[in-house]
């Protein structure tokens, strides 16, 4: 198990107080990691380190302030140490038929997913790059894959985490950085069942095409995380990893 073991390594996820992020946080702690969970909202933060059975800490930022993203990891790596391996998990979901997609609306979720993501990124790989390691890790999504209505925006940068992992792979691993992504799913969270708990014929679609025929849980992201955060993946770079109980070669 030394393999899967993550003691001494200081793993930062952003959007890490709820849902999959909190789901990967668990997990990583139980595999010795020390976590630093990142978002905006103090209260859910320090509900949520409260709750984990193992070394946590939470630093409130907005990941969307592109401007303040570089002083933000400067001041993470001065106060907390380094930054061993980035998550980049925050998101936020829009639904809506996409000729009602206002050109905000679009670029609000291009900016949490596809922008913030990229510019924290570049921040903290600066140092893993001078210390010659490192690990990235983005949340992709099933909408990474084939086409989901009513979520244009959100399938436009989940479908950008696939490109921008091949890219700063290619661009980073030969120096000791690997990049990688989760793409789950559909897994119980409130972003979740908000989207399918007022469209029962979403929802049974999304059953009936997933061979396992159930939704999957946090911790089944958390696992995997684990998986590509550790030893045991030190070959793996460049890969979306499907976490969705068959739904993306289902029929």
């Amino acid at each position: 198990m030394k393999a899967f073991d993550l003691t001494g390594q200081q793993i930062l996820i952003t959007g890490g107080g709820s849902g999959l992020g909190l789901g990967m946080a668990h997990c990583l702690a139980q595999s010795g990691a020390k976590l630093l969970l990142c978002g905006r909202r103090e209260e859910l933060l320090k509900a949520a380190v409260a709750e984990i059975d193992g070394e946590a800490a939470y630093v409130v930022h907005d990941v969307t302030d592109l401007d303040s993203n570089a002083d933000f990891a400067n001041a993470v790596e001065q106060e907390h140490g380094a930054v061993h391996q980035l998550i980049n998990n925050a998101g936020i979901h829009l639904k809506k038929s996409a000729e009602q997609v206002s050109d905000s609306e679009f670029h609000a979720v291009l900016q949490t997913h596809v922008h913030a993501a990229f510019s924290l990124s570049r921040e903290f790989a600066q140092p893993m790059l001078e210390r010659g390691e490192g690990h990235i890790l983005f949340t992709a999504s099933m909408a990474s894959y084939f086409g989901i209505p009513m979520v244009s925006a959100y399938s436009a940068a989940k479908t950008a985490h696939l490109g921008l992992i091949r890219s700063l792979s290619a661009d980073w691993s030969p120096r000791g950085i690997r990049v990688n992504a989760i793409a789950p799913g559909w897994i119980h969270s409130e972003m979740m069942h908000k989207a399918v708990n007022a469209d029962p014929a979403r929802k049974h679609k999304i059953l009936s095409r997933t061979p396992m025929g159930c939704f999957g849980d946090p911790e089944d992201i958390g696992w995997a995380a684990v998986y590509l955060c550790s030893a045991a993946a030190k070959f793996v770079t460049g890969v979306s990893l499907p976490v969705d109980g068959g739904a993306s070669i289902g029929f």
